[in-house]
């Protein structure tokens, strides 16, 4: 089962106030804020920016880890979940994209534009697109 939700640590800032971000599984996931509740909403943009940014640069997306004591979890919005599942999906078939877009029935262009973190891709396809993949996205609310 993939996860997006990773365990992140604020640090408080001494001399300028606020609090420091940090993700030790997405380390160049680094941001601040001047409350708890700010710092945490820009934790998920943070690791919305990291994740999209490992996918267009084809690299690994990895697991969250188990959460350390004084740790909070930031979670990835749905959308980016979702097209990072896909990533990793289509990255373990070891199928190429060209016989992803034909299974998904789009041409290759609309197959590369579904894994555009950019490109506005509704759920509902990426949820087609991971069944073409042997797969399914669940949705779990805490």
């Amino acid at each position: 089962m993939l996860r997006f939700t990773y365990p992140i640590k604020l640090t408080s800032e001494r001399k300028d106030g606020g609090y420091v971000v940090t993700c030790r599984d997405v380390p160049e996931a680094i941001t601040q804020g001047e409350t708890t509740d700010e710092a945490l909403a820009e934790a998920e943009g943070a690791l919305q920016a990291a994740i999209e940014c490992r996918i267009e640069d084809g690299l690994d997306i990895p697991a969250p880890s188990q959460p350390k004591r004084g740790e909070r979890l930031a979670t990835t919005p749905i959308t980016t979940a979702l097209k990072a599942a896909v990533y990793i999906a289509l990255r373990d078939s070891g199928i190429s994209k060209s016989e992803f877009a034909r299974r998904m029935q789009v041409n290759e262009k609309e197959a590369r534009r579904m894994l555009d973190p950019k490109h506005p891709t509704k759920v509902p396809t990426l949820e087609r697109a991971l069944a073409a993949l042997g797969r399914r996205a669940e949705i779990e609310v805490n």
